[in-house]
């Protein structure tokens, strides 16, 4: 009875998974389908985020099995289900502490299902394809403190030669070193469960660079991280400090707009620029709280009046203590910084206009503003300079003025917005092109994808976005971590050809490999936010690892059925030094079929 009862458990369970990887090639099932009257089952494939990422790197898409939720419409739903299965009304995974956690017993008897479905030699199942591995999540309330049990299916073509089983658990979070594992025990443990005689080790440590850097509090509570990865074979002791022969990437996640960065002057005129092309586009235009003591419109007043003072010489823009005041008005950069990001000293005209009008606080003042300039254009008041290749509008009326002949213009409606717009533009575009040609070397890699021309304004306005995101990233790097040409140089590579063929992101991740050394200093004498080392035997499919980690925060869902205990203040004993850890155990052990 025992043996019908599981082989008709396991044709249901088949059957269901079956249908879900069918499903899930054309698309990723909204809801999640009802095994039994307990258990829920998601499809998790490369669009999703996966629950288990953090402690297996294995297959992208995989079942994950977990305790289901009841609820009026799924109770209803229940009445009319088919072939053992139903949509819930919940998606799934979920990540809410405790909630949707198997018992590890329950778990177990799913998992030996799974094993009996994906065995060749159970043919009366029907199984004839090789499914994606499955996941279960469990509540923690063995004395192991088991959150997840995974299997994997071994590959063979088109057989299922046997299963990889993983047993994950986690404990803490703790200060007391007394509690971590004993390396050369781990080795002994291991080689006694899969009877081998010859063990590697490969380690891995993630350290956070913003936290150890003397500028710590720059960008450090917006959602920027710049992390280092760091890879090695032959590990000797837990918690080594990585050998400079290792791996290192650094991970560099960078959210622009921080009042504390460098470059948040610069910052500030994109998303005013940004709010006219959004009123551009809309109609509807939100103008800034004026940021300046006096008025743009008597900031363009005193400009104009200087340059109608300066017209009887070859000395426009007055002597360099003026041209100083300029610069200084258009980027007033943190001085930590000046030496990688100066100040441009070629404003033009229009540039200079823009310093001034930046701070213009209505549309009326934008007129007004716009009005005197052209007034003094037309009377030849002024016959300010330009750069060659300016294309716009106000470029070409003060082209038309050397001739005397300028066109009229009618201040009314988008016009006054687009002039405006379009001389920031132009401004911010060569702000940023003498960062990446002058400052970081880049002008084989600067590409006119960036500062086209010939792609409508709101799409321009996009593609300078995404250079000041770059500038960000590389203006961190230099300034944090003293990054010179070398390392620039291809970190600017990775942006630029990431942006060339992605919309703006500053959630990505962009990775670079480096040298250890380049950043030791920062993390030589910190604790890691992760250290983890792999213990391996055999080759190929009979590749067996045992897993054991630190991190400082917790790499599986806790849930609250035992660890009271484990849990304690960020600090210990009034000491912030001792940093507390999450300890977590990936085992593996393999079934053969053949």
């Amino acid at each position: 009875m025992a043996a019908e009862r599981r082989r008709r458990e396991g044709g249901g369970l088949s059957a269901l998974l079956l249908r879900m990887h069918e499903e899930g090639k054309d698309s990723i099932p909204e809801h999640p389908y009802l095994y039994e009257t307990d258990v829920q089952i998601s499809w998790v494939a490369d669009s999703c985020k996966s629950p288990v990422e953090r402690f297996w790197s294995g297959n992208s898409a995989m079942y994950i099995l977990q305790k289901a939720t009841h609820n009026e419409e799924s109770n209803s739903m229940e009445e009319s289900r088919t072939d053992d299965a139903v949509y819930a009304s919940e998606v799934l995974p979920k990540e809410s502490p405790g909630a949707l956690a198997l018992s590890v017993r329950r778990a177990k008897q799913l998992i030996s299902l799974y094993t009996m479905v994906q065995n060749p030699n159970m043919t009366d199942l029907g199984i004839s394809v090789v499914l994606p591995p499955l996941w279960a999540r469990c509540d923690g309330s063995d004395p192991q403190h088991t959150y997840w049990i995974g299997a994997e299916p071994l590959k063979a073509g088109n057989k299922v030669p046997g299963l990889n089983i993983y047993m994950v658990s986690c404990d803490g979070p703790t200060a007391d070193k007394t509690r971590f594992a004993n390396l050369e025990e781990l080795k002994m443990e291991h080689k006694i469960r899969h009877h081998s005689s010859v063990v590697t080790t490969k380690g891995f440590a993630q350290y956070e660079l913003i936290a150890t850097t003397a500028i710590e509090d720059t960008i450090a509570e917006s959602g920027s991280k710049i992390c280092v990865d760091i890879t090695w074979n032959g590990v000797e002791k837990i918690l080594e400090t990585p050998p400079l022969a290792s791996v290192a990437t650094l991970n560099i996640a960078l959210e622009s707009g921080d009042p504390r960065s460098p470059v948040f002057q610069l910052y500030r005129e994109l998303q005013f620029l940004l709010a006219l092309a959004e009123g551009l586009k809309t109609g509807v235009t939100e103008w800034p709280e004026p940021s300046e003591a006096e008025s743009a419109l008597k900031l363009v007043q005193e400009f104009l009046t200087d340059l109608k003072k300066k017209l009887d010489g070859d000395d426009i823009f007055g002597n360099k203590n003026e041209t100083e005041k300029i610069k200084c008005d258009t980027a007033a950069v943190d001085s930590c910084i000046k030496s990688i990001f100066g100040e441009r000293g070629d404003l033009d005209f229009t540039e200079q206009l823009w310093c001034k009008m930046k701070s213009v606080s209505s549309y009326q003042e934008l007129i007004d503003c716009l009005t005197l300039v052209i007034k003094s254009l037309e009377r030849g008041e002024i016959q300010p300079w330009i750069h060659q290749g300016s294309s716009s509008f106000l470029s070409q009326l003060i082209q038309q003025s050397y001739h005397g002949q300028m066109e009229d213009v009618s201040l009314s409606d988008i016009t006054p917005i687009q002039m405006l717009l379009e001389i920031g533009l132009e401004k911010l575009k060569k702000d940023y092109v003498s960062f990446f040609i002058g400052k970081s070397r880049s002008s084989l890699l600067f590409q006119d994808y960036f500062i086209s021309t010939s792609v409508d304004l709101q799409e321009q306005v996009h593609r300078v976005q995404k250079l000041h995101h770059m500038l960000e990233i590389l203006v961190s790097c230099t300034g944090l971590l003293q990054f010179r040409h070398e390392n620039l140089f291809p970190l600017t590579q990775i942006c630029m050809k990431y942006y060339k063929e992605n919309p703006l992101n500053e959630k990505h991740v962009f990775q670079l490999p480096i040298r250890p050394a380049l950043v030791k200093k920062f993390y030589q004498n910190d604790n890691p936010e992760v250290w983890k080392v792999e213990i391996s035997s055999g080759h190929g499919q009979k590749e067996v690892k045992t897993t054991w980690q630190v991190s400082t925060s917790a790499p599986v869902e806790l849930g609250t059925s035992d660890n009271s205990g484990f849990f304690s203040d960020s600090t210990v004993n009034g000491s912030s030094e001792e940093r507390l850890y999450f300890i977590t155990m990936t085992q593996c052990s393999q079934v053969q079929f053949t």
